[in-house]
This record gives structure tokens, sequence and C-alpha cells, in this order.
């Protein structure tokens, strides 16, 4: 299994290991070297094997694409494993003898329309053109929400079988704390997805504090920036928020929400198709681009106390119909049924 450890990619992939004992993994990390914190983490039917090579994503990657590409097939070669299973695209392509499942858990192109409203410019044409030949080349893909494998056939074209496994999350709330009357949000505030800045914005005008967690930000009106949280202390943080307020352009699942959800926050979210299909009647969807209309839905949600502890329930409901059981017993048929 390749992972990187930059963002949820990592979680999941701790997540799902744990989950499946009986399988024995080869886990070989890009992007930047795991730090101790998540060394830690690993558990006992894990192999780490580092490196440094960056991601496709990244900025002109393609040397370090095609030399850990050379990587990952000795790797197998010394390994022999059943399947490959591949958390990003363009390994895909390569000849590894066991077949292939790749997973889409975001791509640039989706990203960029989501995002900045308008396709990606000419300098992602290679990517584009290695994602699709990965994914030509895998034996079957799988992602973690009906719309991210619907918008792969937006932007690429191939015939792979595809399955749809929603991700799931172990995440233990930290139930020690009530709900103090205040708003959370997490995540990158450089990262235009998560639209952060959408928080921001409105927190002059929402009627409770509002605190945030992540990298990159600073404090601000009605902000405080916590900075970044290990666990424990996101639990805690999640578990003395009554909302949690997410505006994302682009999410193809969330994890952060989940978390929120099993805390039993009432979730405010951008209204995008993944997050609706995900929450369904166990959210309030705002328009992401819209601080007004953020500020003006979290206030009435603020006034009004029974419909804010009903939203939680119905949050914490859908939560937990996303187990780290059910994923791993998804992926453990994919397994069985690719090998």
């Amino acid at each position: 299994m390749t992972a990187d450890t930059v963002g949820g990619v990592w979680t999941y992939s701790m997540e799902l290991t744990r989950a499946l004992p009986e399988v024995e993994f080869t886990l070989a990390t890009m992007g930047r070297r795991p730090s101790a914190g998540q060394r830690d983490e690993v558990p006992p039917n894990v192999t780490l094997v580092e490196s440094e090579y960056k991601l496709e994503w990244q900025d002109d990657p393609w040397a370090d694409v095609d030399a850990s590409g050379d990587w990952l097939l000795q790797l197998e070669e010394q390994t022999r494993p059943d399947v490959v299973h591949l958390n990003g695209f363009s390994h895909g392509a390569l000849p590894f003898r066991a077949p292939k499942l790749v997973v889409a858990h975001s791509c640039v192109l989706s990203w960029w329309r989501a995002v900045k409203d308008e396709d990606a410019p000419p300098e992602w044409n290679t990517y584009q053109q290695r994602v699709q030949s990965g994914l030509e080349g895998a034996k079957v893909i799988a992602a973690p929400s009906a719309w991210m494998l619907g918008v792969l056939d937006e932007h690429y074209r191939m015939t792979t079988p595809r399955k749809l496994i929603y991700n799931g999350r172990s995440f233990v709330p930290d139930s020690g704390h009530a709900h103090r009357a205040s708003v959370f949000a997490a995540g990158r505030l450089w990262d235009e997805a998560k639209n952060l800045g959408a928080v921001v914005a409105a927190a002059p005008s929402i009627d409770w504090p509002v605190r945030m967690a992540g990298d990159g930000g600073t404090a601000g009106e009605n902000v405080s920036w916590l900075g970044w949280l290990e666990p424990t202390a996101l639990a805690r943080a999640y578990g003395e928020s009554a909302i949690y307020l997410f505006p994302a352009l682009y999410e193809p699942f969330g994890l952060s929400v989940l978390e929120a959800a099993l805390s039993g926050c009432a979730l405010i979210l951008g209204d995008i198709p993944s997050l609706r299909e995900i929450w369904h009647d166990a959210a309030v969807f705002v328009p992401p681009r819209d601080p007004f209309t953020i500020a003006r839905t979290t206030n009435e949600i603020i006034g009004n106390d029974r419909f804010r502890h009903e939203l939680g329930q119905r949050a914490q409901k859908r939560a937990r119909e996303y187990s780290v059981a059910r994923m791993a017993a998804g992926y453990r048929e994919t397994y069985e049924d690719a090998a």
C-alpha cells in the first residue's frame, strides 16, 4: 500500500490496516517522512518503508514520480504481495505483477473545477495523462463517495471496474466536557478547498465565539486560532463545541466532519454534492462562498436550542453508519476479488 503522510490518506491508511489484522501490509510512504507520532500509530501487521519522493500533485513532480515507481517495483519484487493498493493514480500504470487497486481520494482536475470554477490550465495536461494511464492500468478503482467516482468520468477515459467504499473512522469522542457555546472549524487555512477563509470572514457576525484548529492561521475578530492539535486535544475541541462549521468548496469525503459528527456537533456544511450525499438531512448546508449567509444560518442554529440538539443527534446517528468495520469489509472483499 502507498500513502502520503500529509493529510487524510495517512489517517485512512492507519484505520484500514488496524481493522485488517489478518492482512500483512507493506506501507510505502511518500511526500515527507512520517513524524515520530505517526510512526507510533503503525500497527503490528504493517511494515513501514519511508521515502521523500514528491507526490503527483506537487510542483514539477515527474522525475520523482518515475523514481518512486522504480522503488515501488523493487519493493514488490522483495515482498511479493497478493494485491498492490495505490492511494495515488500514476503508479497504476506500472507493470506490477500483482493486481492493482487504485483509490481515488481526490484529484487536481476535479479540485480545480470545484475551487476555481474553471477547468485546470494546460500545465496540468501531463497530470491528466498520467492519471488516466494509472486508472486504465488498474484492475479496480475505489473511491469514498459516489460523487468522486462520478467525477472521474468527467475528466478521464477508462473502462476499469469501479467500487464505492465509504471511509470509516474509529475516532473516540471526548465526552468528559459539556458542549460550550462555541463554533469550531478545523483544517489548513491555506487549503482553498476547505474554504476556512469563509469562516474567518463570517466570524465577526457570528453570535458565539469561533475557534479554529489547523495549520497556517492566526487569530482574528471573534476567532481564536488553536494551531495544530494532537488527537487528544482535537477530540476535546470537538467535545467542547456545539457546532462544527465546514463550508468546503471541495471534499470527496471529509474525515473531520465525521469526527465532529461522532462528537455530537451540529453540522453546518458547504452545499456541495459529496457532502449532501454523505450527510443528507443530518446537516444544514450553506452556500460556501457567501459569508453573510454562513453567519446568518449559524446564528439561526445558535438561537434554536431544540433544533441544534436534534441536528447533533442526527449527525451522530448518521456518523455511526460510517464505521471502520464497514470500510474494512469493503476492502477485504475488494482485495479477495482482485487477487
